[in-house]
């Protein structure tokens, strides 16, 4: 059975023609509507109402407590069926798509997203300030998060899965955007989108304000923090900006006190940063117990940064020279390209044995 999990505050006057939509659109299907309602205006009523006339709908109201994504996990808990879906109860979400999500999930897929990104979709229900948050939200999350990469819209709020992706997983959610944790810490394999027009909004205005924005932020670092594998790429990064300043600073050293040669100053100040940066990634990026000699793990990591550095080279040589692409853009790119590499290659192998060792310390915790 399908049960659909709609959060609800305060709209008293979408209660009616949503359920109508709804039951219309999956007719001949075993399903339930579940509101979870944070309402101070009539909404309750609405709701207590339609219960009693449809045994399909069933409400929780919760009192003093306020949540979209709060709402939708104890909507989880309450909810009766083994395919759950979310979506907003604002008319923005149609509920037209729902029996070709349902399809899908019948297909073999363990989760499917409603797209606004995908060919076919559209978030034209947006205001050109709405876009421009969600993009910026979107290209955050992707850029933080290895898992939503794939996905075209992970700040989605209407989705279906299969309940098994969310048995046994802690979701302590923080905000609006559930779905983000569910790709992160969900148990699912494959995964599908569907394109869908996002409506315009109908009754109350907007509840997105400044503190949502701040709580989807810090939900963001919550979630690199608790997923070892994305924490260990910002560890990494932050480990190669370390090694940057302390370059600099050698390369002033050397050049303008010591008066070396600059080639030479770079040289030198270049292996003392590859230095740091080992010893930092050694101790504080790949924390788990080492089965390869540090000398072994120390060259491995000079041969791959000096790839790393013929690489960024090769990418400014070929953006800057041939493509026209003013430098310091074309050397921004070389070292974004360089720095994907390091970790590539570090990960895969200067540090293999222990990155397989926390992939497994990982699923031995999950179970």
């Amino acid at each position: 059975m399908l049960t659909i999990i709609i959060p609800t505050r305060n709209e008293e006057q979408n209660i009616i023609p949503l359920t109508e939509l709804i039951c219309s659109s999956l007719q001949g299907q075993a399903f339930e509507i579940l509101f979870v309602d944070d309402s101070n205006d009539g909404t309750p009523r609405v709701l207590e109402e339609l219960s009693h006339k449809n045994p399909q709908i069933r409400f929780i109201h919760r009192h003093n407590q306020r949540g979209l994504a709060t709402a939708v996990v104890e909507g989880f808990k309450a909810a009766r069926g083994n395919i759950l879906a979310v979506m907003d109860a604002d008319l923005q979400h149609p509920p037209e798509i729902l029996p070709h999500m349902l399809k899908s999930i019948r297909e073999g897929n363990d989760l499917v997203i409603a797209s606004r990104f995908v060919p076919g979709g559209d978030d034209g229900g947006l205001s050109p300030l709405r876009k421009l948050i969600s993009l910026t939200a979107r290209l955050i999350g992707r850029l933080a998060l290895k898992k939503v990469r794939p996905v075209k819209d992970p700040v989605s709020g209407f989705f279906m899965l299969k309940r098994k992706v969310i048995d046994g997983v802690t979701l302590s959610p923080l905000g609006w955007k559930i779905l983000m944790e569910i790709l992160v810490r969900g148990r699912y394999h494959r995964t599908a989108e569907i394109p869908y027009i996002f409506e315009r909004r109908r009754g109350n205005h907007s509840k997105m304000n400044i503190t949502e924005q701040v709580n989807y932020l810090r939900h963001l670092v919550r979630l690199v923090l608790s997923s070892p594998e994305d924490l260990r790429f910002w560890k990494f990064c932050l480990v190669g900006t370390a090694g940057v300043m302390v370059n600099m600073f050698f390369f002033l050293l050397f050049n303008r006190l010591f008066s070396l040669d600059v080639v030479l100053s770079a040289l030198l100040a270049t292996s003392l940063a590859i230095f740091g940066n080992f010893m930092l990634n050694d101790f504080f990026t790949w924390t788990q117990q080492k089965e390869d000699h540090l000398l072994n793990r120390a060259i491995k990591f000079y041969l791959c940064s000096g790839a790393g550095m013929v690489i960024n080279v090769a990418v400014l040589s070929a953006l800057h020279c041939y493509l026209r692409i003013p430098a310091i853009l074309a050397n921004g790119a070389g070292i974004l390209a360089s720095t994907a590499w390091n970790y590539y290659a570090n990960n895969r192998w200067t540090w293999a044995n222990t990155t397989s060792r926390q992939l497994a310390s990982e699923k031995s915790d999950s179970h």
